[in-house]
């Protein structure tokens, strides 16, 4: 995302809390790139998500004096910076942090002793300091109408939705298999582990891209069953094509938007996902409103085993009756192409800064820039 925003405006300055070799896409090699205090703390880069108590301190440290544009990518702390009188901040917000607001008590109970006491002595400092930054924002964009209503919630702004970009260079088509496929980190909130055992009642392959702390307790779920296929960490191209190989992609997750159903659906596979955030803008589900133009998958509506696998036989029955168009479903994801997202940002910006316009590079230019990055 940062490295498509950064590609409208090719001389701009880039301000993050911590930067390395790792993680810095190709496209920003070369550009001016600060950092805050944390880059020098031991610890600070490897270790960031627990700098928590640190981050007003850090963010309002970046010295961004004398620019009369500010473009923030925030899933964080990031739109705390302070900007010059008059300047115009625009801030692309991913989420208000999960674990200060609705999600406080799951990630504190998930803590070790230690970092759950810090946790707790310190996240209404951060919290109440995350309110004031919220209102020193000239205007949000959010990455989704989901997203858009927790700024509401929380922060009580309006703002603009402008979905993320998929790369849809990288889509492709295969041989579809009989399996189901789940990707992404195995972490808690992803409920994989509904997925692993929704598939083994109902004698369903199922292969899992990616790694995470969850792995060790989804394998013993699994117990060496022959028909659940752990394929770890993967390639881009090797997950890609298992997107375009699988019978459908299972989501089980309650994502503020999800990039895996629209990669998936980029390369023509339905999903199976649960019906609730991001997923109702990501995927038109059976019986959906959006699916009078072509249903993309079907919603399950709890986060149960027993709902996944009422999900996978409504799946099953719509795909056998014909409701799953390859061409339909490549056609909804490319609505988010980036190109499409380029654009919307760039009317968005002059919009509001017509001034802008001289440092920004056209959609044509920003495409050559992201796609020398990859």
């Amino acid at each position: 995302m940062a490295e498509c925003i950064a590609s409208l405006f090719p001389e701009a300055e880039i301000f993050t809390l911590v930067a390395g070799p790792v993680g810095t896409p190709d496209s920003l090699v070369g550009r001016r790139i600060h950092t805050s205090f944390l880059q020098k703390v031991p610890l600070g880069k490897s270790h960031h998500r627990h700098m928590m108590p640190l981050y007003p301190m850090a963010v309002e440290g970046l010295d961004l004096r004398g620019f009369d544009l500010v473009i923030s990518s925030d899933s964080g702390p990031v739109k705390g910076v302070r900007v010059d009188p008059g300047a115009v901040h625009l801030c692309y917000c991913h989420s208000p942090m999960r674990y200060l607001y609705d999600g406080y008590e799951a990630y504190r109970t998930q803590m070790g002793a230690v970092l759950r006491t810090v946790f707790t002595a310190t996240a209404q400092r951060v919290r109440e300091w995350d309110l004031r930054a919220a209102r020193r924002v000239t205007e949000f964009i959010a990455n989704s109408q989901y997203v858009a209503g927790r700024i509401q919630r929380f922060y009580g702004r309006e703002s603009t939705v402008i979905h993320p970009p998929i790369e849809l260079s990288l889509a492709r088509t295969g041989a579809v298999g009989p399996h189901y496929l789940c990707a992404g980190r195995l972490v808690g909130y992803k409920r994989t582990e509904l997925m692993v055992e929704a598939c083994l009642r109902l004698g369903r392959t199922l292969r899992i891209a990616g790694t995470g702390p969850e792995e060790s307790k989804l394998k013993k779920m699994a117990g060496g069953a022959a028909g659940v296929t752990f394929l770890g960490r993967l390639s881009t191209e090797a997950l890609w094509q298992e997107y375009a190989e699988c019978r459908a992609l299972l989501f089980a997750a309650d994502e503020d938007f999800g990039m895996v159903p629209l990669e998936a659906q980029a390369c023509g596979r339905p999903v199976v996902a649960y019906g609730a955030g991001g997923s109702l803008e990501t995927v038109r589900g059976v019986g959906s409103a959006g699916a009078a133009k072509g249903a993309t998958g079907v919603y399950f509506g709890e986060q149960t085993v027993e709902s996944v696998m009422a999900g996978i036989l409504e799946f099953e029955a719509a795909d056998a009756a014909g409701s799953f168009v390859q061409e339909v479903v490549q056609g909804w994801a490319a609505e988010f192409a980036t190109a499409v997202f380029l654009r919307r940002l760039r009317e968005f910006v002059l919009a509001r800064v017509p001034a802008a316009e001289g440092a920004m590079a056209s959609v044509e230019e920003a495409l050559v820039q992201v796609a020398g990055g990859r």
